[in-house]
């Protein structure tokens, strides 16, 4: 096949086009309930679904079936289950079935109270959303309904500030040109505002109850998708077809802003709303230690099974050689053949052995999981007093997975950021104006307030304040600074509002992005005070005095032009153009280059140093001919039908050149508190970090130098480069795939590649178009062409290929950011490195589009942040701030992991010792599967006498504290390595065990040999209490060595174990007790009889001395080598550490002056055109729709985000 056809078959057949045949019909709810979509077999239901909302696992019928489905799924649940059924059966049962059955219920009910207790957290949720109020059209009118009751095709009429129920259509607003206004930061963290605007046919007809009841427009569409920036469709309404894009369309979970009134159709609601496509569903996560658990559990039974064969068969040859040589008892014997007693002793072994996996680990697993789960939730050091917020464990059973993380996926917005921009400095004509580094300037609000009387509108909680700069703009001689100031107080798109107040004055500014308020706040704290704007004026207060400028034209911004123009004519008459953008752009279109522009280039790169946004400002004068020739231009381009946004880029590029450079701006984009420290010390512990954000890549990028995962010795591969890399992989692995080598391997330039760090820079498009993530994007060229004909040869093998070397490019970067990516793809990269990694990941967010990533990681993470608890309530763990995971990982994961590795471990090598003893014992039995002990010692070894001990270990154990863990996060990679329990740990236990049973066992038996006299003890029930003691003590003495953390609670379990093994010990076997029950207690004064002999204790401290000694000799060969030992690892890095610690508080400089252009613009394209075209403000008076009077003025109400229903109102004057 050529590469051609391979191209043409993959782009033509190897992704389903989309299917455009989701009709929805305006006031019909009889027409969709006629449609029906089959779902499996026979059985069909509703296609479209109406508006509640299910994300709860269970209901009261499914509960108990789909709970027990899932418990059964732990293969130690049916191994116990299986024993359970072996004890009903009396011919092979040793132990009374009920042994066994309680504590499995109990462990059956814990755990399923638990899941309960979550999944009516989840209803409760699901009923608050669902029964949330909304008006809906009903007949004639709208009627207050919820929101489970809004269908498909219903038309809604929502209020300012309320949340948008389903995906809706914009049918008409209370807005000009029906605008509405809307926020999205509970879908994508995002707070600026967004606007939508109905169709014009709608926006005129649709202006009445009555008129929206008449209304039976049609709308055909794609079917729900995932698709979070993406609708295609039609509206057809009296024998006309209008076109419907994401421009029209309201998403639920969207709040209405700034409008009073809208109205929508809904299009697609409940479950196949575009944001619910995007949750995924709710998994059931298992940690590593758990499927390694389930695979052990497999293994032991394993070999119980052979075991028990072995001494059934055994027991056969036993049986016939003593029928042989004791024929005389033969009568005993009827019946019952050697090989039905060999069938018989097998069953009987099964059971006596089963105890090896004794149910009592896994409810005290999950109660260890229960109170470390608390001691999270009560840790102080994670309390954010601020908002009031402890940490919280949503989750229980996930603390030892925190121990083992490889992979941190994290948004963006609201969890790196606070999505908060600040004014820092400034560079005006080369000079510098803002705080030096380190340096605390006083600020504003610490100045006399005689010292800013001059302006009434100062925001009194800035923080950038230069008294040189001040002064500079006071005595008013500067034309540069001037000109600065008046550029960003007009260059904008900003709306504002001012609000009724004891104090005059006060301002309301909403923009677009906050990079924009923060510029025209900046402007106004110095005097320069952006009052109002009509369609064609703005006005300023510059110093107190109103000065009003005629808007000629907005030149707006979009991601090819990086930067925004305004051409005004000043109140002397004068044209100027003001222009302000990215740097690259900017400077290129300079008139000259003077000693300012080498001199703000310099300072460009100071900023870039302090991670700042920045922007270029430069301005001109345009002559009156120049603007005459020039608008005619622009008003031929403006009413072109075709190609019409290439032609105005080209007119506005013309006009756009001999600017004179003003200066630059620096914005910082707030991280959060310890963002940078927190990143620092989790790469430190080998944890990587990934960024998938829904933003820009310019802020993205921006954002990794802020908080340290990109730095300048990084080479951050573009998307060539990329491709370039994947295709190499593709021909090694072509070449190399019998050997199984990884991918990414054999590249060409990896030898210079690889000596430097490299950053991996992505974006959502180009995800789709490599891993196919998304809608097609077709492209004939270069890497494209490759990829096609790859996956045309073979599909899942190419895909799985083409993965793995995208996947395996990525994990040898030292950072990776994905920008523009939809929540769905943000699952599915995580999915990718899980799948291609076999890595455990951890995903962080705090809106509803990190919901399904945060499903997806192994271990999901809320913040609790201001943009809702979407991604809260789907987590394991909420926290208030991303520095607060460096605490969950380091210190309470690592942990977590250390005393779950510790428990396990010797819960099974406390139950080896102890148990193994019965094999043994089965030689010198006949291999009847008789037990050695007593029947109270087997049921009370792993509930009293050992439990306790290794209890606190599994809750208290530390193995340094945790200022240490976080001073040497080096000590994290234990978890990530499984060092501390696998197969071999688990192997090594085992012959430990075995060893320990062998020594107790084989000991006594050597001291117990065949003597005669009325004081000698050598009965069977002094030799099962001798091994029992020498067991237990041996045990003891095991984990007294190797607790690494005393407490009062070690301690008192330690001194508990010994008292309950006397005290039960005493109960059990004294002779009241088996006078009243002698078939339940066998074994009277057998404790007293032995242990009170000199000659049975020294057996037993023979038995404890031998048996600790070779832990004893091991852990005298670590102290010698100094292998294993963390104190003297500690020890040796103190200092250090202690030096890495100061330098990482200290203010972060990069050392290269190669300067990085992100710009500070986040709002989208647009907002210009709806101003010039007084698209967005409103007429005075009244909320209609209509045509306005011509008049000698207007009075225009612009939009404020202030939520309020009772926010006052302000009416500029448009003079005509």
């Amino acid at each position: 096949m050529t590469n051609q056809e391979s191209l043409e078959s993959y782009l033509n057949g190897s992704k389903k086009q989309l299917d455009f045949t989701w009709e929805v019909k305006a006031n019909d709810r009889a027409y969709h309930k006629q449609f029906k979509k089959r779902v499996a077999f026979c059985l069909t239901r509703k296609k479209y679904e109406d508006n509640a909302i299910k994300t709860a696992k269970y209901n009261a019928l499914t509960f108990l079936p789909l709970n027990l489905y899932e418990q059964f799924h732990r293969l130690a649940n049916l191994y116990f289950l299986f024993v359970i059924l072996l004890q009903t059966i009396p011919e092979i049962s040793t132990l009374p079935w009920f042994t066994l059955l309680l504590p499995l219920s109990c462990l059956l009910l814990l755990r399923g109270l638990r899941d309960l207790i979550d999944d009516i957290a989840r209803h409760r949720s699901d009923w608050m959303i669902n029964n949330r109020p909304c008006e809906i059209l009903v007949g004639k009118s709208f009627s207050w309904k919820k929101w489970r009751d809004i269908c498909v095709g219903d038309i809604v009429c929502l209020h300012k500030d309320s949340f948008v129920p389903a995906d809706l259509l914009l049918l008409s607003s209370s807005e000009p040109s029906s605008l509405c206004y809307v926020e999205t930061a509970d879908i994508d963290g995002e707070t600026n505002l967004k606007f939508r605007q109905a169709l014009l046919v709608t926006h005129q007809e649709l202006v009445s109850e009555a008129s929206m009841a008449a209304f039976d427009g049609k709308v055909t569409c794609e079917e729900p998708n995932s698709r979070m920036h993406s609708f295609i469709g039609t509206l057809e309404w009296r024998g006309e077809k209008y076109s419907l894009d994401t421009e029209k369309i309201l998403l639920r979970g969207c709040r209405i802003r700034n409008t009073e009134t809208c109205y929508g159709l809904v299009i697609y609601a409940g479950l196949d709303s575009k944001i619910m496509k995007n949750c995924g569903k709710i998994k059931m996560k298992k940690t590593k230690l758990d499927r390694l658990m389930d695979r052990l559990v497999i293994l032991i039974f394993v070999m119980l099974v052979i075991t028990s064969f072995c001494l059934a068969f055994a027991a056969g040859f036993w049986a016939v050689k003593f029928h042989v040589e004791h024929s005389y008892l033969s009568a005993l014997y009827v019946g019952t053949s050697p090989a039905e007693q060999a069938f018989f002793a097998f069953w009987g072994f099964m059971i006596l052995l089963s105890i090896i996996i004794p149910m009592s680990m896994y409810i005290t697993f999950e109660f260890i999981y229960m109170v470390n789960s608390y001691f999270i939730d009560w840790d102080l050091e994670m309390y954010y007093p601020a908002k009031d917020t402890p940490a919280k464990a949503r989750s229980t059973s996930l603390n030892d997975q925190l121990g083992q993380i490889e992979y941190i996926f994290s948004d963006k917005t609201g969890t790196l950021t606070q999505n908060i921009m600040t004014f820092k400095k400034c560079c005006i004509n080369g000079i510098i104006y803002g705080s030096a580094n380190g340096e605390n300037k006083p600020s504003v609000l610490n100045y006399p307030k005689a010292s800013m009387s001059w302006n009434p509108y100062v925001d009194r909680m800035a923080e950038f304040h230069d008294p040189v700069l001040l002064e500079t703009v006071l005595r008013n001689d500067d034309l540069v600074v001037r000109e600065f100031l008046r550029l960003l107080a007009l260059c904008h798109t900003v709306m504002v509002e001012e609000k009724d107040s004891e104090l005059a004055g006060q301002l309301v500014y909403q923009a677009a992005s906050p990079d924009e308020e923060a510029l025209v706040m900046a402007a106004r704290n110095l005097g320069y005070v952006f009052l109002s704007r009509t369609q064609d004026t703005i006005t300023l207060s510059e110093l107190g005095t109103e000065r009003t400028y005629s808007v000629l034209a907005m030149l707006d911004f979009n991601s090819v032009r990086k930067r925004m123009s305004i051409l005004v004519r000043d109140p002397e008459g004068k044209i100027r153009l003001y222009t302000k953008g990215a740097d690259v752009v900017i400077l290129e279109r300079l008139h000259e280059d003077g000693p300012a522009t080498a001199f703000t280039q310099l300072a460009l790169d100071s900023f870039a140093e302090e991670t700042l946004r920045t922007l270029c400002l430069a301005c001109k004068e345009v002559k009156e001919e120049d603007y005459a020739e020039w608008s005619k231009k622009h008003h031929e381009a403006s009413v072109l039908l075709q190609n019409r946004a290439q032609e105005l880029d080209k007119v506005y590029e013309e006009i756009e050149q001999d600017l004179q450079l003003l200066g630059a701006t620096a914005i910082e984009d707030k991280l959060q508190d310890g963002v940078p420290e927190t990143i620092q010390l989790l790469k430190k512990g080998n944890i990587k970090v990934w960024v998938l954000t829904g933003d820009k890549q310019e802020t993205a990028v921006n954002i990794g130098f802020a908080c340290r995962l990109l730095s300048d010795d990084m080479q951050i591969l573009d998307e060539k480069e990329i491709c370039e890399m994947l295709e190499a992989c593709w021909v090694s692995h072509n070449n190399l795939a019998s050997s199984g080598e990884r991918l990414c391997q054999s590249q060409p330039r990896s030898g210079v590649l690889h000596q430097r760090k490299m950053a991996l820079v992505v974006t959502g498009d180009f995800l789709e178009k490599i891993l196919g993530t998304g809608e097609k994007v077709k492209r004939k060229e270069g890497f494209w062409t490759w990829l096609a004909c790859c996956k045309a040869q073979t599909q899942p093998v190419a895909d799985s290929s083409v993965e793995k070397a995208f996947v395996d490019l990525a994990t040898s970067c030292q950072a990776v950011i994905c920008c523009r990516v939809t929540p769905k793809q943000k699952a599915l990269v995580v999915q990718l490195v899980k799948r291609h990694r076999s890595a455990i990941t951890l995903a962080i967010g705090d809106g509803a589009n990190d919901v399904n990533m945060i499903k997806t990681a192994d271990i999901g993470v809320g913040i609790s942040g201001q943009e809702g608890m979407q991604a809260v309530q789907c987590s394991d763990y909420a926290l208030a701030q991303f520095r607060y995971l460096q605490r969950l990982l380091l210190v309470h994961g690592r942990w977590s992991y250390l005393r779950i590795c510790k428990f396990l471990r010797y819960f099974f090598y406390k139950t080896f010792a102890g148990m193994m003893v019965q094999i043994w014992f089965a030689f010198y039995s006949g291999f009847t599967a008789q037990p050695l002990y007593e029947g109270w010692f087997l049921a009370l070894y792993n509930v009293f006498y050992t439990a306790y001990p290794v209890l606190s270990m599994g809750l208290m154990e530390q193995d340094v504290s945790a200022e240490k863990s976080l001073q040497l996060p080096e000590l994290y990679t234990v978890g990530q390595r499984d060092e501390l329990f696998n197969y071999r740990v688990f192997c090594v236990t085992l012959l430990h065990g075995t060893v320990t049973s062998l020594g107790s066992f084989y000991i006594a038996l050597w001291a117990f040999e065949d003597r005669a006299g009325s004081r000698v003890v050598g009965d069977y029930q002094s030799f099962a209490v001798t091994v029992a003691t020498s067991a237990f003590l041996s045990v003891i003495a095991e984990i007294i060595m190797d607790i690494k953390f005393w407490t009062v609670l070690t301690f008192l379990t330690i001194a508990g174990s010994l008292i309950f093994f006397c005290l039960f010990s005493f109960l059990t076997q004294n002779f009241p007790a088996f006078r009243e029950a002698p078939t339940i207690f066998r074994f009277p004064n057998a404790s007293q009889n032995a242990l009170t002999d000199p000659y049975v204790l020294a057996i037993v401290l023979l038995c404890v001395v031998v048996n600790t000694i070779p832990s004893l000799t091991i852990r005298l060969l670590r102290v010698i080598t100094g292998a294993g030992t963390i104190q003297d690892k500690i020890s040796s890095r103190d200092i250090r550490v202690a030096e890495s610690t100061v330098e990482l508080k200290s203010h972060f400089r990069r050392g290269s002056l190669q300067r990085r252009s992100s710009y500070a613009f986040s709002h989208k394209e647009g907002y210009a055109d709806l101003i010039t075209r007084g698209a967005s403000l409103r007429m005075k008076g009244s909320r209609s729709r209509g045509p306005v009077n011509a008049g000698s003025y207007q009075s225009i109400l612009l939009p404020t985000r202030e939520g309020a229903a009772s926010s006052p109102s302000v009416f500029l004057k448009e003079y005509n």
